[in-house]
């Protein structure tokens, strides 16, 4: 009997303080109405951005990505919020790709203010040759991006659905040691 006394001693010590933290709401679940009631998604814009640039033989892998602020609509700080971006092509049934990022960690959003912008790429794009490749591609499709938020362990929460710009955040570098000849 000695020999459990000790652990019984401790188990109830357990339960009480596990009891008391829960009170205090440290084990607190969110719901996802309340994460969608704490934040706005806001000053979103939409983009392909490179994945893989090579000069010769030309390759241009392009990504599309979703660029956003959150404005913290709560009344504490926002603190450990995960976000997921789902991108696929306007009426297909299978993702072009997807992009998971814990966003808001170290500094937390204070109440009213606005996140610094995050940017959530695609893992799989479409490959050309140049720029001007994609620019005057007419079998250019439509992408469209949805945007989920999560955190704790509030699941997943839809933010939003948009279409993809044709917006291309890339240039090509200037060719190196080409000289012009003057005309006289």
């Amino acid at each position: 009997m000695r020999r459990f006394l000790p652990i019984l001693i401790l188990t109830i010590i357990a339960i009480i303080v596990g009891i008391a933290l829960q009170k205090l709401g440290v084990f607190k679940k969110v719901s996802p109405e309340e994460l969608k009631s704490w934040i706005e998604i806001t000053d979103v814009e939409t983009k392909w951005v490179p994945k893989y640039y090579q000069p010769w033989p030309p390759r241009l892998i392009l990504v599309p990505a979703i660029q956003f602020r959150v404005k913290n609509l709560s009344s504490k700080p926002l603190r450990y919020i995960n976000f997921n971006a789902i991108f696929r092509f306007k009426d297909d049934y299978e993702n072009l790709g997807d992009c998971f990022l814990a966003a808001i960690r170290n500094k937390p959003v204070m109440p009213g203010e606005k996140s610094d912008p995050i940017l959530l790429k695609s893992n799989y794009g479409v490959e050309g040759r140049t720029k001007a490749s994609f620019i005057n591609n007419p079998h250019w499709k439509v992408v469209e991006v949805r945007l989920f938020a999560q955190t704790g362990s509030s699941g997943y929460v839809f933010l939003g659905q948009w279409d993809v710009s044709k917006k291309i955040e890339f240039e090509e570098p200037k060719p190196v040691g080409i000289k012009k000849e003057k005309k006289n």
